[in-house]
């Protein structure tokens, strides 16, 4: 898995793509905190949960290619076939993605100490905060991972990705379309937005944290499915 992991999150860097996406991250909880200290409300967190709508946005470019490209240049073959596992692949692919993620938020920790020399913070909103983002972009990952193996184009998997991370995290808005009262509780308690507003309000409930783990545990065994399938296609 180490060499997977290696291989790919080099190759993050070794692309425009790595540091579109950290400038992205960057840019944009700069702006978030800038208006915040200046508004008198310098809570951290706020900045922190306020990139869960640039995160639906910018991962998609960070997982676009994490299958797909392999297929398109024709060298999946020789990785899949290679003499290592096919979880080890899958997760070398997924925590060198979110290893890239979690360096976006990395100025926060900047953040909280400025504002902790001048007032008194709450350290724990903070990292509620941040760990339920953290889970949220494993999970948006994981399922960015599974569409990219489901296509060769990584501007198809793009956009895939994005259609499904806006449905998913946004899924309590279509609740209301629904006429049978059980399916609508369902999707609106499914939603991920729920569950990482909980995060925001330092709520930190267990079965939120089983629902991201599910969730990232049930995408990463997909993605395997569908290497397997491959395998011995």
């Amino acid at each position: 898995m180490s060499a997977v992991f290696k291989r790919e999150f080099r190759a993050y860097f070794t692309t425009p793509i790595g540091y579109i996406v950290l400038a992205a991250f960057y840019f944009f909880l700069g702006w978030y905190f800038s208006m915040l200290y200046s508004g008198g409300s310098p809570q951290i967190e706020m900045a922190v949960m306020a990139m869960s709508i640039v995160t639906i946005f910018i991962l998609p470019i960070l997982t676009m290619r994490m299958m797909s490209d392999d297929r398109r240049q024709k060298v999946d073959q020789v990785l899949i076939t290679a003499p290592i596992k096919l979880t080890s692949i899958a997760l070398g692919k997924f925590f060198a993605a979110f290893a890239v993620f979690a360096m976006g938020f990395i100025p926060t920790v900047i953040f909280e100490i400025i504002v902790a020399s001048k007032i008194s913070v709450n350290v724990l909103a903070y990292i509620y905060a941040l760990f339920g983002m953290l889970l949220l972009g494993g999970a948006l990952i994981s399922i960015g991972m599974f569409i990219s193996c489901l296509s060769e184009s990584p501007v198809v998997s793009a956009i895939l990705t994005l259609v499904v991370n806006i449905l998913v995290l946004y899924m309590s808005n279509f609740a209301s379309m629904v006429n049978i009262s059980w399916i609508s509780k369902i999707i609106e308690k499914a939603a991920f937005i729920n569950a990482t507003d909980n995060f925001g309000q330092s709520v930190l409930n267990i079965s939120d944290i089983i629902y991201f783990l599910s969730i990232i545990a049930a995408f990463l065994f997909l993605s395997v499915r569908s290497l397997e399938k491959r395998r011995w296609s």
